[in-house]
């Protein structure tokens, strides 16, 4: 199982004129046995994604901080690479083998994953 997840906050200044509502997105995927634990690829810049260890609870005070998540069925390519990506949308795009030249924003993403 993936989890992406799309939050309407950001520091940086081109997202913030750019896109509209969503402005950053990040992939959640399951870390060891069950969904109790996961790690959060979380793209600071090119060659710069931090990862997070977090867990079940931690994605209930994301939510109630206004991240949104889409749930998807199945797993991450293992030649996944985080750090080979541009943008936080590429690499979600990788993360889930998209290759849509169309998806640019994370709105545009959203909006193709519902």
């Amino acid at each position: 199982m993936i989890i992406i997840a799309f939050s309407t906050k950001t520091s940086k200044l081109l997202p913030r004129i750019l896109c509209r509502h969503f402005r950053h997105c990040a992939v959640i995927v399951p870390a060891g046995h069950g969904i109790e634990r996961l790690k959060m690829y979380q793209f600071v810049n090119h060659r710069n994604v931090a990862t997070i260890h977090i867990n079940t609870r931690d994605l209930k005070i994301l939510r109630a901080n206004g991240w949104r998540f889409i749930y998807i069925p199945g797993n991450i390519p293992h030649d996944f690479n985080p750090n080979i990506a541009w943008t936080c949308v590429q690499m979600t795009k990788n993360a889930l083998c998209l290759r849509s030249w169309q998806i640019q924003t994370p709105d545009s993403l959203y909006r193709r994953l519902r």
